[in-house]
């Protein structure tokens, strides 16, 4: 009995390690911009999320997240700087009336709930929304998060929010969540939370150094999730 067990735990140990592994590849691989704006390759199809004041030369894009509307997260002139006609633009539908152009890229809406595959890519849409300052991101406006999932690691992009009880049901390996206290969470603590509650291996804080939240709110993120959560603190790229 114990020489049919031990291979079968060697294979489950090394199959923990090689995911481990590529959570890292995957986390190496992200590029801030700051604010919420991250780019990736590691999957194949080049990725933004929430591109704004990008630098000249940046990769064209195959696929784009846009969380919200607001300006800090849904730019036109970055959007056309990386947009072809093959680019894929995925976002809420109150975005679409601020992309006159978007006929260069194909638009779908996704609202939270709702999910798309594309490229080998699972896209699911979850809340962002505002508990308490609910005149800046209300839940009603329906803007959302996105949990990217392939190859078997996952990122989440939690876009503006506060924490949620709907992130206990998210579960990711790397989760970008925003730090500013003024629209976004209550608290960096909060952030801290929200990253243990979607089960995150490695947490990377954004929404910080521009308007609201500090580099120390990041050192504080890194500080309270120490032996918890392993914490990239990341300089915008430029």
């Amino acid at each position: 009995m114990t020489k049919r067990i031990l291979p079968l735990v060697i294979l489950l140990l090394l199959a923990a390690t090689t995911h481990a592994a590529d959570r890292a590849q995957v986390a190496d691989s992200l590029t801030w911009y700051g604010q919420s704006t991250f780019h990736t390759a590691v999957f194949g199809p080049s990725i933004y999320f929430d591109p704004i004041n990008l630098p000249a030369g940046t990769p064209p894009a195959d696929i784009i997240m846009i969380s919200h509307s607001h300006k800090d997260h849904l730019s036109s002139d970055a959007l056309k700087k990386i947009s072809t006609d093959k680019t894929v633009i995925i976002a809420p539908g109150d975005c679409k009336s601020k992309l006159k152009w978007v006929d260069k890229a194909e638009f779908i809406s996704l609202a939270p709930g709702e999910s798309k595959d594309i490229s080998g890519l699972h896209i699911e849409a979850v809340p962002a929304y505002n508990r308490t300052k609910t005149k800046f991101h209300p839940k009603s406006n329906k803007w959302a998060g996105y949990v990217v999932s392939s190859a078997g690691v996952s990122i989440y992009h939690a876009g503006d929010t506060e924490r949620l009880d709907e992130m206990q049901a998210i579960d990711c390996d790397i989760a970008l969540l925003p730090l500013g206290q003024t629209y976004t969470m209550k608290s960096v603590q909060d952030a801290a939370d929200a990253a243990m509650d979607t089960k995150a291996e490695i947490a990377i804080p954004m929404h910080y150094g521009t308007g609201e939240g500090s580099q120390a709110d990041a050192a504080m993120f890194a500080e309270l999730l120490t032996g918890r959560i392993e914490v990239r603190v990341m300089q915008p790229a430029k």
